[in-house]
């Protein structure tokens, strides 16, 4: 029997390398990714364009101040139904002055109703030079009396919601009485009203 030569030679190394695949590169358009939360033209990540721009908002002439703001309910079938009541004082400081209720199930909805209701009911207040009345005046809205008196180097003395109202609508060296024990600030507020509206020039 033939001797069997044991020593073989295996080259592991040659046997387990493979021959080099050739793989493509990616062209330009299959390697661009695309941005989060939107395409290229210039979007953000919110998917926003860059170049829209917000429209200026423009301030109204009208300085305003809330006198209250009330939850009331109304009782329907179902059971209660709640919305808001606002009311507001607007003026532009220079004579224009004007009081405003607004009720809806929403309290900026009931603003805008008060404001829009305010701006139907301006009046014109015939001022002096230095920004006073011309003569004492007073005026009655329900339970609410109220009296006006022009006061030279005083500046404005009032309370409750009659001086948001002599505020806005830029009266000064007055002092204001209200009479009546009514704490109900709508009605104090449209008999100060009352009072500037019987001024004469």
């Amino acid at each position: 029997m033939a001797d069997i030569d044991t020593d073989i030679v295996i080259d592991t190394e040659a046997a387990t390398t493979e021959a080099p695949v050739a793989v493509e590169a990616p062209t330009a358009e299959e390697g661009r990714r695309p941005r989060r939360g939107g395409d290229r033209r210039g979007g953000d990540r919110r998917g926003r364009t860059g170049d829209r721009s917000r429209a200026p908002r423009v301030r109204s002439e009208f300085d305003q101040k809330m006198i209250n703001i009330r939850r009331v309910a109304r009782v329907i079938a179902g059971g209660r139904r709640f919305s808001f009541s606002v009311a507001i004082i607007i003026g532009n400081r220079k004579g224009k002055v004007g009081v405003g209720l607004g009720k809806a199930g929403d309290t900026t909805l009931a603003i805008d109703k008060a404001v829009r209701d305010a701006k139907k009911n301006l009046i014109t207040v015939n001022l002096k030079k230095d920004n006073s009345i011309a003569h004492e005046t007073s005026a009655k809205y329900c339970a609410a009396r109220v009296t006006l008196m022009p006061a030279p180097r005083r500046g404005l003395v009032a309370g409750s919601s009659v001086r948001p109202v002599l505020e806005l609508a830029g009266i000064t060296n007055v002092v204001a009485k209200v009479h009546s024990g009514s704490k109900n600030g709508l009605n104090n507020a449209r008999a100060a009203v009352e009072a500037l509206r019987s001024l004469k020039a």
